[in-house]
């Protein structure tokens, strides 16, 4: 069997350039008629995309539980960032593992630590004052953390690379 690290990007890859495809028919479509189900069909990409890197970061967790054989992989691979000197891949995993909180739960402690550092991060967050992204995007849906092609690329390049960090410290580790 491949290594989910392996299957990750193909299938980020893959994913990301239908939803691209479904996108643009979508838009096109728009440009000549006012549909429901076009604007419906954008916000499905969008919601899609969420799918995707929420997904993607709960079967990773999963295979570091597995791989390592403890109970909370997600700590467990950062104290080998640490160990191995790579804070900041560790910054980004737990920045990462924070959107991917607000995701599923909505605000609460990882929305409030994402806010105040949202200047810094390589995605957006929805500042608590801001009600929209983008006003007036008919695609934009209900979500705190912007999840577009980069935000999902990013998520499948961080599993990518601590993943192999794991496996340099633990040759053992299969994902």
């Amino acid at each position: 069997m491949h290594t989910f690290t392996d299957l990750v990007d193909r299938s980020t890859a893959f994913t990301l350039a239908a939803l691209t495809e479904a996108n643009d028919r979508a838009s096109d479509a728009l440009q000549a008629c006012a549909e429901t189900p076009l604007v419906k069909t954008l916000q499905m990409v969008r919601l899609q995309r969420v799918i995707l890197a929420v997904g993607m970061f709960s079967i990773f967790e999963a295979a570091l539980q597995r791989g390592l054989a403890c109970k909370d992989g997600f700590k467990q691979a950062g104290e080998i960032l640490e160990q191995k000197n790579e804070i900041a891949l560790k910054e980004m995993f737990s920045d990462l593992q924070r959107a991917i909180n607000v995701l599923k739960h909505g605000q609460g402690r990882s929305y409030n630590e994402l806010v105040e550092k949202a200047g810094d991060l390589d995605f957006k967050v929805k500042m608590p004052e801001e009600h929209f992204f983008s006003e007036g995007d008919v695609s934009e849906i209900a979500t705190l953390v912007e999840v577009d092609d980069k935000f999902v690329q990013l998520c499948a390049e961080v599993i990518r690379d601590v993943s192999h960090t794991v496996k340099a410290v633990r040759p053992d580790f299969i994902d």
